[in-house]
């Protein structure tokens, strides 16, 4: 099996995409160690493809082919409903043993192999959005013909955007609901903070800095400690006290049963995505 070359350093890369997630990708593989000569980026839109190019340095341009033709690593950060199409405009100048990772949510490995040449090395990625800070939850998996060096390759890659975890393909879509959408929920639970402390008084400044730095110190807490979320919980439960009555409504709103039905949903529609775009 073909590995891409140079795989011990910095095989040259074509970022196909300059959107909020390409962008997120070309910053990880410039902190990581890539020079701005080892890596391309793809932008239709002429003002941005200039603003990345001021901002970090490396050519940018409009033809996914070119790029394409000069990787060795291609990654796809276009979304779902283009992803066919690009890779048909890829496909013919790949370069032998070329590897494509893609961002793109519930499209099925199965369906780049199916376009790309026989023996095309895939590997899928769920990213979320805090890893333009360098605090997001990546999953990885790998495509049939993807070894175990270009999982630690793509794992290289995506250093900097947070934790990156190898998981089986069948289990991306749950991934997709947890990590992938779960920004979502925590920004609703922040929101949700911030307008309470309004209700109760506060300024809506104080209630806002307030909200996220709890659940961002409770995170940081929860990620150091290595307890379960329910001890954690229970430390910050009193009998008797502020607390277990505030979980108590809680529980009697059914926030918890409504988190998981949302995540179910979530993983449901990554499904459909995956079967509507792969056809």
């Amino acid at each position: 099996m073909t590995e891409p070359v140079n795989q011990q350093g910095t095989p040259q890369v074509a970022v196909l995409g300059g959107g909020v997630m390409g962008e997120t990708l070309l910053s990880a593989l410039l902190t990581a160690g890539w020079s701005t000569g080892q890596v391309e980026v793809t932008e239709r839109a002429v003002e941005r493809a200039g603003e990345l190019a001021k901002t970090y340095g490396v050519r940018t341009g409009a033809s996914n082919a070119q790029a394409a033709g000069r990787a060795d690593v291609v990654l796809l950060a276009v979304k779902p409903n283009v992803v066919g199409s690009v890779l048909d405009e890829i496909r013919p100048v790949l370069r032998g043993g070329a590897l494509v990772v893609s961002v793109a949510a519930g499209l099925p490995i199965a369906s780049y192999e199916k376009r790309l040449a026989t023996g095309t090395p895939v590997v899928r990625v769920m990213p979320n959005t805090p890893a333009v800070v360098g605090k997001g939850a990546s999953a990885i998996a790998a495509g049939t013909h993807a070894s175990t060096g270009h999982l630690v390759l793509v794992e290289k890659m995506l250093a900097a955007t947070g934790l990156v975890l190898r998981v089986e393909e069948k289990d991306l879509d749950a991934v997709t609901a947890i990590s992938g959408s779960g920004p979502a929920y925590a920004f609703y639970l922040i929101d949700a903070m911030a307008e309470a402390g309004v209700l109760l008084g506060l300024s809506r400044d104080v209630a806002t800095r307030l909200a996220v730095a709890t659940v961002e110190g409770s995170a940081a807490l929860a990620a150091q400690s290595g307890d379960h979320p329910a001890v954690l919980r229970e430390r910050v439960s009193s009998p008797g006290g502020t607390t277990v009555a505030a979980v108590q409504v809680l529980d009697a709103h059914g926030v918890r049963a409504g988190i998981v039905a949302a995540a179910e949903a979530a993983r449901n529609r990554s499904r459909e995505l995956g079967t509507q775009y792969s056809s």
